[in-house]
């Protein structure tokens, strides 16, 4: 039996910035909330309070929001914890994360686990990539298009009548 395992990743670009964001998913995200925060989260409230490490020493202040699963974008829990953006603090932040049991993602592991959970299908998994490296309006309209199912739905409605005319001529036979 595969054994989940929680992971975690850096969800803003790298550098400087206002704000930073960690995001956490996996069985262990509400947990590590728990510790990371020393409060319960509600589900899809955002909290504003301090982020704390395994010392219990604040690391930083900002904003967290607990999203149990399916109700997710992987379908597994998941937390996001949005920070200051420099990369001292970031990096102490994800080592915290990591020190309460979550492990770095691999890349494309979020979207992997939202295909795998039945959340995304395999081209709005793709559609993913096209957008984030879409480099035109056009181009990120369409990764968009794909991205919400629309491409999906019109191939699924073509294989349905596909699959109804072969029926209907083998009935024939």
């Amino acid at each position: 039996m595969h054994k989940i395992e929680t992971i975690c990743a850096l969800a803003t670009a790298i550098g400087q910035s206002g704000i930073g964001v960690i995001r956490v998913s996996g069985p262990l995200s509400k947990v590590i909330a728990n510790k990371v925060l020393n409060v319960e989260l509600e589900p899809r409230i955002a909290y504003y309070g301090s982020f704390y490490n395994e010392e219990s020493n604040q690391v930083d202040k900002g904003v967290a929001i607990y999203f149990p699963g399916p109700q997710s974008y992987t379908g597994e829990d998941v937390l996001e914890l949005q920070g200051h953006g420099g990369m001292s603090v970031l990096r102490k932040l994800l080592e915290t994360v990591i020190f309460f049991g979550a492990r770095i993602w691999e890349p494309g592991e979020f979207t992997k686990r939202a295909f795998l959970n039945g959340k995304i299908d395999l081209v709005q998994a793709e559609a993913v990539q096209d957008l984030i490296q879409a480099s035109s309006d056009k181009s990120a309209l369409s990764a968009v298009r794909s991205l919400t199912g629309e491409f999906s739905e019109k191939i699924n409605k073509l294989l349905k009548i596909f699959c109804w005319e072969k029926k209907l001529a083998k009935a024939q036979f």
